[in-house]
């Protein structure tokens, strides 16, 4: 059985509100709420929700770019949060980050070879001798010609410009990579071709993925796992084939109405949501999704639903469970 890489214990991330002449904190943004799972080596686990849900701050402080308001994130048995400035730059090349925009993460004054090249030297993995033939061999795995090499981002299209930002991620032979929404930014043609990438080089290197997205036809072609967050929580856990099988949430049911079918002559029974989603710093009392919810009782505006396993491996939170 895979040895578990990454555990997330009731994880937090709030960002606080300032105001008055004093800036004094009056509130927070609860942008990751008491989030918890577990990730095994070479799996990749698909988040999905909607925009502003969380998504992107929790990849984040799982690779400590945000420090946590609370919680553990337990990476190769190391605690990050409890790491030195030292040791953490030796955990560093372990966890890599495939940024959402290809446009503004990739400094349009350095080459492609500079851009690839910076952090091997930094690392010392590599040193200035021997660089060129360590990017020109990570270049080729993601389907980069060896001329590239000396051009500039701005010089490529958005899906050779994602190929380098993989590129980077990859250099430093990471065991965890957490894929930001990698094609939401790119043409449709181009995002098959992206996936398919992420999915060969998994195959190859046996790393695994944190692969955030709001787009469940792709989180279904490349996830062995698929949590659904909304309002900084997750409110499902499951396997990819029970979770596709057998929503139990409210909200996940709603998502996956909304997935189009290629067919003209389907006809789907989508569930609309009431409502606009409510503000993360002044979430609704009980469970964050009852305004929005067609079943809400009046137990779900008054009590917090609890995490918990429906059945084996498949976590919800829902009074109705």
């Amino acid at each position: 059985m895979a040895e578990t890489i990454l555990k997330v214990e009731n994880l937090k991330k709030y960002f606080p509100i300032r105001g008055g002449v004093f800036q004094k904190v009056i509130g927070n943004v609860k942008a990751v709420d008491d989030v918890s799972f577990e990730l095994k080596k070479g799996e990749t686990l698909g988040i999905v929700g909607e925009s502003g849900c969380g998504k992107s701050t929790m990849g984040r402080t799982i690779l400590r770019l945000h420090e946590k308001t609370d919680g553990k994130v337990i990476f190769e048995n190391k605690d990050i949060f409890a790491l030195k400035k030292r040791e953490l730059k030796e955990t560093r090349p372990k966890m890599q980050i495939i940024f959402q925009d290809p446009y503004s993460s990739l400094d349009p004054r350095m080459t492609v070879g500079d851009l690839i090249g910076e952090a091997l030297i930094d690392h010392k993995i590599a040193t200035k001798q021997n660089v060129n033939e360590m990017v020109l061999e990570t270049m080729a795995q993601c389907g980069l010609a060896p001329y590239h090499i000396s051009r500039y981002s701005h010089e490529f299209s958005g899906g050779q410009r994602q190929r380098i930002g993989i590129a980077r991620a990859l250099a430093l032979n990471p065991d965890f990579i957490v894929a930001d929404e990698p094609v939401s930014a790119l043409d449709v043609s181009i995002q098959a071709q992206i996936v398919n990438l992420l999915c060969d080089l998994q195959e190859k290197k046996g790393f695994s993925y944190l692969f955030i997205s709001h787009d469940l036809s792709v989180v279904k072609h490349i996830s062995t796992k698929v949590g659904v967050m909304y309002l900084g929580s997750l409110v499902e856990f499951a396997s990819k084939d029970e979770f596709y099988s057998n929503p139990i949430h409210p909200y996940t049911k709603a998502l996956l109405s909304a997935v189009p079918v290629p067919d003209p002559t389907y006809k789907k029974n989508r569930i609309v949501l009431k409502g606009d989603i409510p503000s993360a710093s002044n979430p609704p009392s009980g469970c964050k999704f009852h305004t929005r919810c067609a079943y809400a009782t009046k137990r779900c505006s008054e009590e917090i639903p609890q995490y918990k396993e429906a059945s084996s491996g498949h976590f919800v939170a829902c009074h109705l469970v």
